[in-house]
This record gives structure tokens, sequence and C-alpha cells, in this order.
């Protein structure tokens, strides 16, 4: 330890000069301090700190094992995500064809506008049967009379707004009650179809009618409901039941129509008469559908208009 007088500091201010303290050691640790900071590095043997130990021999074998274990986790994880998305596709496969639904959702503005007109006015259509292409019915898109569910999806919605409607005008609207609205319409759906499933079932009619093709022809009836409510909303309850009645008597021809090419196709493919008593409870089946579809129709709106 060496010091040294800075010059001219006596002659200046005549007193002694005072002595500056080199120091060419490490710096001194603080008296007061109780431990020494090591959050930077390990400490020295000269006391400086260091951040030269992450690059060690046992952290450079820990990232060597790291990145093959990491990849097959990864690759573990990825090949049970895909089993389990098949599972779940083969598994509701077997209730709802999710597969199948783009078949019935296939339609354009054509398509549209036509299939609302034949279903409020269904009587001079002539040609009811579906086209096939290669053992496969075609596109709604490409053929009238081929089931979807575009129609009935929207029609159910808008049949729940415009019961929104009428009820807030009559001042009755409450989310509650409309959510009541929505799941009764909904529920008496799902028994209605059921109801079908089994009255087939019962009569051991072999057709190719499937649950998604009965929600289809089940869910036109929401067109004419929605005709009903809104004529009613503009001209009160004398035009509620004159347009519902047409709407009606429409869907009851709509799908005696249709209908009867699905229930009595084994009937017609024979050609002989097996079983006449069969045959007539086929022919009465599609009668009580067609039936049905007024008293839920007016079951559904008649509490709407007043």
């Amino acid at each position: 330890m060496q010091f040294h007088t800075v010059p001219g500091s006596s002659a200046i201010s005549g007193q002694p000069a005072k002595r500056r303290l080199r120091s060419t050691g490490p710096p001194m640790a603080d008296p007061h301090q109780l431990f020494d900071d090591t959050s930077s590095g390990f400490v020295s043997q000269h006391g400086v700190y260091s951040n030269q130990g992450t690059a060690g021999p046992n952290n450079s074998g820990q990232s060597f094992f790291a990145d093959p274990m990491s990849n097959l986790a990864m690759a573990y994880g990825s090949s049970l995500a895909v089993q389990g998305k098949e599972m779940m596709d083969q598994h509701m496969d077997r209730f709802i064809p999710v597969s199948k639904l783009k078949y019935y959702f296939a339609v354009d503005t054509v398509y549209v506008g036509k299939k609302l007109g034949l279903l409020v006015f269904p009587y001079m259509h002539q040609d009811w049967e579906v086209q096939y292409k290669q053992d496969t019915p075609v596109a709604p898109r490409f053929d009238i009379n081929a089931p979807d569910l575009y129609i009935p999806a929207m029609a159910f919605i808008t049949y729940i707004l415009v019961a929104g409607l009428a009820l807030g005008t009559q001042d009755r609207f409450s989310p509650e009650i409309l959510g009541m609205q929505a799941s009764s319409a909904f529920a008496w759906l799902i028994v209605e179809v059921l109801a079908i499933l089994l009255a087939l079932y019962l009569v051991t009619v072999n057709t190719d009618l499937t649950m998604v093709d009965l929600f289809a022809f089940s869910g036109y009836k929401y067109v004419g409901m929605i005709v009903g409510v809104v004529s009613g909303l503009l001209f009160g309850r004398t035009g509620y039941y004159l347009m519902l009645s047409w709407c009606c008597i429409a869907n009851v021809v709509f799908m005696i129509r249709t209908l009867r090419l699905k229930i009595l196709s084994e009937a017609a493919a024979e050609g002989v008469v097996v079983h006449v008593a069969r045959n007539q409870l086929r022919m009465y089946l599609t009668m009580a559908i067609a039936a049905a579809q007024p008293i839920f129709m007016f079951w559904l709106t008649f509490h709407l208009v007043r």
C-alpha cells in the first residue's frame, strides 16, 4: 500500500495536504454487511463473483437428456390426442352422423327459395322422387326433394325471435319465458322424432329414413308457424287462423307426398301383395305423422297471438 500527496494542496490552503488512499487489492467488504451477494455468480478465492457456472459439465448433461425426453413426451401426447379424436368420432357417429351433416347443409339461395315455396304451396308439384347418383342421393342444392337441415335450423331460430317479438308487443316478454319457449319447442321436436322412430320399429318398416331425415321433415313445420304468428301480429287473430290453417294443410300434403315414398318404398319394390294389413299400417302411420304436424303447429303458436 502506497501513499501519495496531492501536489499544490498545501500551497493553496496553507494546510497539510490530505493523503488519498490508492489501493491495488480487491475492494474491502462492508463491515456492516452480514452476507455476501451471490445472486450473480459464485465467489472466487479473491472475492470476485463469477457467472461462468451455468455452462458446467452437469448442466450440459442435463440439456443432453432433456431434449429427447421432451420430444418423446410431445410425440406420445400427440398420439394420444389422435386416438382420442378417432374414438370420439366413432362414438358420435353411432348417434349423430357428424360426418354426414355436411350433406344436409349443402344448399344455396335458389334451393332455399324453391323449398320455401314448396312448403307453402305444394299442390302443383308433381315429381317427389329423390334423385340419386351412383346409389347416393344428390346434394339438396341440386334436388328440391332432398331433405336439408338449413331451413329447419333457421326456421327454428326465427320462430324463437318472432315469439319474443310477439311476447314483447303484449308486455309479457322476459328472458325466462323466452327460454322456456325455446326449450319447450325443442323438447316437443325430440319427442316427435322419437315417437316416429318407435312407430317405425313397431310396424317393422325397412326404410332409408334416418334420425336426421326425421329432424329435417319435422322441422319444416316451423316455416308455417312463423307465417301464422307474423300474420297474427299484423292482422290479428283472424289473420293468424287463416294463414296458419293454410300452412297446416300445405304441411300435411307435403309430409304425405314425401313420406309415402319412404315408408311405402318396400311394398312398391316387392310388387306383390304380401301383407295387406302391414301395408295398411304403413299408410296409417304416414297419415298419422302428417296429421300430427298441425297439432304441434297450433300448440306452439296459439298463446303468442292475442
